[in-house]
């Protein structure tokens, strides 16, 4: 027998930790990829409600914060929650159209406990989620991302507006700027530069407006270095029923998006999510949503810009995402970083959100990339399209309707979704049904 000791075995790259000189420059870039998409959210929401500069860098602080503590969540993990995938966690789009028609019919607390309601909806389904996955094939969800990406191009003409009727030639030329920086950004400069592309167009169209008196940063002074951020800043939650209803179906569209992303994630990094891995991580995914309405935020998912950055740099360690998680943490306890995003021109951030919006409509095109384009395949795209254009394209459409249906129906996100799900139940439910008696894990289920 041999006296040599007994190998050991080898590490996973997932649970590899990579020196601090790697992992703190490897876990900047992935803040640096998500930080645009991560502080659009509020600055809409807030905006769309007519937030204060103090208020919307307050909005910034608490997003940034609750961020980082739900990446941690889901890289490190705890008991069962967290899918232990370098995943980053962020704000959803999914979530703005029916949180503007919230807080415009009742007021901001409405939705913060509905964001609450959400995440506690979205923990007790996390387990049953892998049966629910069947109604949510590449033809719902492809259908539904390209509906938010659309939608939310009527909150890009507002900021370039200022949402007024029409644009000044001034705040046109900063949007048009600031836009094109970001396509040259992406054909000319190296791999590395360009996956943070719209960060630095805001950061260039910012500095061309200030010499035009259009950047105000008055807030930054003001604001301190280093501030709690305390729960229930903006008063107790309320729970309208309608409210609730309305962010339960952005629930299942968030549980839908990470699932896709955690099997993304899974199969590049050559550790295949299990059924329990999925609901462990759509757990931590409630479990964020929740804190995230305790701490004056919005439901948090899966950032897929951050998969692909995970897909391009072959970086697998976990643990980088959990120290881009304690740098955003850290972000969100400095105010003066939420006052310099709540200065940036709305014009510029117009520019920026066509690029960002316009990514999002993309992604949908390439997840229906995936759908065989029958007839019936055609007719769920087109009318849950069509559907989800009317409050977009006419604001009023459902005025003299129930308050409960004007406020699951005025955000073009909610309609559309709801449209593609029961259609393609109606037209496709054969299908459905098939797909039902022969899945044989969530992976296969999800399309």
């Amino acid at each position: 027998m041999s006296d040599a000791p007994p190998s050991t075995p080898a590490v996973h790259p997932v649970d590899e930790v990579p020196r601090f000189t790697r992992l703190f420059p490897l876990g900047l870039q992935h803040v640096l990829a998500m930080y645009a998409g991560a502080v659009a959210v509020p600055l809409i929401v807030g905006g769309a409600l007519g937030y204060s500069a103090a208020d919307l860098a307050f909005l910034i602080s608490a997003d940034l914060f609750v961020a980082g503590i739900a990446s941690i969540i889901q890289s490190v993990g705890f008991w069962r929650f967290g899918v232990r995938l370098p995943i980053m966690q962020g704000v959803t789009f999914a979530a703005v159209g029916p949180m503007i028609s919230i807080g415009t019919t009742y007021d901001i607390t409405a939705v913060f406990g509905a964001t609450i309601a959400c995440g506690l909806f979205m923990l007790l389904v996390a387990p049953f989620f892998s049966v629910l996955l069947r109604f949510f094939p590449p033809i719902v969800t492809g259908t539904v991302i390209l509906v938010i990406g659309v939608s939310l191009m009527d909150v890009a003409a507002g900021w370039i507006t200022n949402n007024g009727p029409s644009a000044a030639p001034s705040d046109l030329a900063l949007a048009a700027g600031t836009l094109l920086f970001i396509v040259l950004v992406e054909r000319f400069a190296p791999p590395a530069v360009a996956r943070v592309s719209v960060l630095l167009g805001l950061v260039a169209g910012t500095l061309v407006a200030l010499p035009m008196g259009k950047a105000d940063f008055s807030g930054v002074g003001e604001a301190g270095w280093f501030a709690l951020i305390t729960p229930l800043h903006f008063g107790i939650p309320t729970f309208p029923v309608a409210a609730v209803l309305s962010m339960l179906v952005v629930g299942l569209v968030i549980m839908t998006e990470t699932t896709g992303d955690m099997i993304a994630v899974g199969e590049i990094t050559g550790r295949p999510v299990t059924p329990r891995g999925l609901a462990d991580g759509l757990r931590a995914d409630g479990l964020s949503t929740a804190l995230g309405g305790l701490f004056n935020t919005f439901p948090y998912t899966a950032f897929a810009q951050n998969v692909g950055l995970v897909s391009l740099t072959g970086v697998s360690s976990r643990f980088v995402a959990t120290a881009a998680g304690g740098i955003l943490v850290v972000l969100g306890l400095v105010p003066k970083v939420g006052a310099v995003v709540g200065g940036v021109p709305s014009a510029v951030l117009g520019g920026a959100g066509i690029a960002l919006f316009g990514m999002v409509a993309a992604s949908g095109i390439r997840s229906l990339a995936k759908v065989t384009f029958t007839s019936r395949n055609i007719l769920v795209v087109a009318l849950s399209l069509g559907v989800a254009l009317l409050p977009t394209v006419r604001p009023e459409i459902y005025a003299n309707l129930p308050e409960w249906f004007r406020l699951i129906f005025d955000s073009g996100i909610s309609a559309g979704a709801i449209s593609a799900i029961l259609l393609n139940l109606l037209l496709n439910g054969d299908q459905v049904r098939a797909a039902r008696k022969h899945e044989t894990s969530p992976a296969v289920s999800g399309g």
